[in-house]
């Protein structure tokens, strides 16, 4: 029997609902659905996607509008709240409802909600044609094949670990939607910024961070031929490569270099790479700039090494220093990544800044650390926790309590070093293309907010 054609809605939701974000500033396409686009039209049904970054209108009309036969939602922490609501609503109207993304694959547990349906918990976006075969076309025999797929069956709850994902099974990204959209995403001023991942995980293992957990904590890359043919069809002109880390192997660099080249291929790329590499490898950042490199977003994380050391990092502040003076002498953009430590004292917020015009550090961007739910470092700082609601758990909130001063006052110098740090900014013209003034005022009121408060809350 013939299969009848399914209405896919695929959704990223919106990131805030507050006016505390980088809306208009960063915006980035929502790869992962167009991934699962070319998917699902591949196999004859109709898909629409919804990104809350640069739709006009809510989710909810969409998913009611779409009268979808299966709602897929993806997002990170911070959008938990949002995941769970477009679900239940779809839920309400009579949709299959998933979960997955990144927040998915981590904290699965949390999802475990009657509205939901199934849960994605890896890479491997074909699970998501078991679960239709299962769900919607009832072949009970699909249920033996969802590795890495959380699902409900007669009420309970069932989990199936799932396997690495070999990253070069993805087919080509459906870049459909992003073309209508192709003026709203953006990376600061680089507009029309595209996204494209050469790579799953993350070779290095920073005690900080979860990403290195992802793909069952293995590394898988894309061929260098095909993901240089990919980004010769994009029309944009702004390449976000979006691995963990793409500097990291300077052979497969060296052909990326190569096929870019050959091809006559001119964009400018966004990328993240480590200190310690762009340090010691200042020939290969040259020939990465001459192709068209522009911003390398580095984990700097610190002025101290003690803190380097705690954070697992395995470099140092000489490669920081020296990495910032590489990138300054090659004309490349360097976006340097800091950590707000829970351990800071006033001096230390003070220190920072000043390191940070000493060292000519032009563009920065600063994290609170953040224990991130279901990791172990969330389970070492359970008993300072101060907060488990997802939309804080976004590197501007304070979620555990400092070691040294009070919520209240740890806010306070923060929100001083961003206003430093802004008009720094604005005295330099980095970031010409913003209203520095909203921003600025934005951060005291948070300031005055936060001064109002009580410290426990």
């Amino acid at each position: 029997m013939k299969r009848r054609k399914l209405t896919f809605l695929l959704i990223h939701p919106e990131i805030s609902r507050t006016r505390y974000n980088f809306v208009g500033v960063i915006e980035n396409e929502c790869l992962e659905l167009e991934y699962i686009s070319a998917l699902l039209k591949k196999e004859g049904h109709e898909v629409v996607l919804y990104d809350g970054q640069v739709e006009t209108f809510g989710a909810m009309p969409a998913i009611q509008e779409t009268e979808a036969d299966v709602v897929y939602i993806c997002g990170r922490a911070r959008q938990e709240n949002f995941m769970l609501e477009y679900c239940q609503y779809a839920k309400e109207c009579g949709a299959v409802t998933i979960l997955g993304g990144l927040h998915a694959q981590l904290c699965y547990e949390r999802m475990y909600r009657p509205y939901v349906d199934f849960i994605l918990t890896t890479f491997d976006i074909y699970r998501l044609l078991d679960i239709v075969n299962y769900a919607v076309y009832h072949k009970k025999e699909a249920l033996a094949q969802m590795a890495g797929v959380c699902y409900q069956l007669e009420g309970t709850w069932h989990y199936q670990a799932g396997e690495p994902f070999d990253i070069r099974r993805l087919p080509s990204p459906d870049r459909s939607y992003f073309d209508s959209f192709l003026h709203r995403y953006q990376y600061l001023e680089l507009g029309h910024a595209a996204w494209v991942r050469t790579a799953y995980g993350c070779p290095y293992r920073c005690s900080f961070c979860h990403r290195n957990r992802m793909n069952m904590g293995q590394l898988s890359s894309r061929d260098i031929d095909d993901v240089v043919d990919e980004i010769a069809q994009i029309k944009a002109e702004n390449i976000y490569i979006a691995d963990d880390d793409f500097l990291y192997d300077t052979d497969r660099l060296n052909r990326f270099v190569k096929e870019v080249r050959r091809r006559g291929i001119h964009k400018k790329y966004i990328c993240y790479g480590r200190a310690d590499y762009i340090a010691r490898n200042p020939d290969m950042m040259k020939k990465l700039r001459d192709i068209g490199l522009y911003y390398v977003l580095v984990g700097l994380e610190a002025i101290e090494d003690c803190y380097l050391e705690r954070y697992e990092k395995h470099s140092d502040i000489d490669d920081n220093i020296q990495s910032i003076l590489t990138c300054n002498e090659l004309g490349i953009h360097i976006m340097g990544m800091f950590i707000i430590d829970l351990g800071f004292r006033a001096k230390d917020f003070r220190a920072l800044y000043q390191w940070i015009v000493e060292h000519q550090v032009r563009h920065v961007a600063l994290s609170i650390f953040t224990p991130e739910l279901c990791t172990p470092t969330y389970e070492r700082y359970s008993d300072r926790m101060i907060t488990d609601n997802p939309s804080h758990f976004d590197y501007l909130h304070l979620v555990a309590r400092p070691e040294h001063m009070s919520v209240r006052s740890f806010y306070f110098h923060y929100y001083i070093l961003l206003i430093r740090l802004f008009l720094k900014a604005k005295r330099e013209g980095v970031y010409d293309f913003i209203d520095y003034g909203d921003y600025i005022r934005s951060f005291v009121a948070n300031m005055l907010h936060r001064k109002r408060r009580n410290d426990d809350e």
